[in-house]
């Protein structure tokens, strides 16, 4: 059964999402430039996978 609560939390959330997106004009690539740049600012340490590899396909 669907309600049309909203709640609270997750209208937060997409509100500050879509900030952020009208922000950069909704650009994805500059979205995670940004991102990529918060990240070298940070004193974190952030992990990178390497790419899965590509299985070939079975027809």
């Amino acid at each position: 059964m669907k309600t049309t609560h909203t709640d609270p939390i997750i209208a937060e959330v997409h509100r500050a999402r879509e900030a952020n997106a009208a922000r950069f004009d909704y650009d994805v690539a500059k979205i995670f430039r940004n991102i990529r740049a918060r990240q070298g600012q940070s004193n974190r340490e952030f992990v990178r996978y390497p790419p899965r590899p590509v299985m070939p396909r079975s027809e």
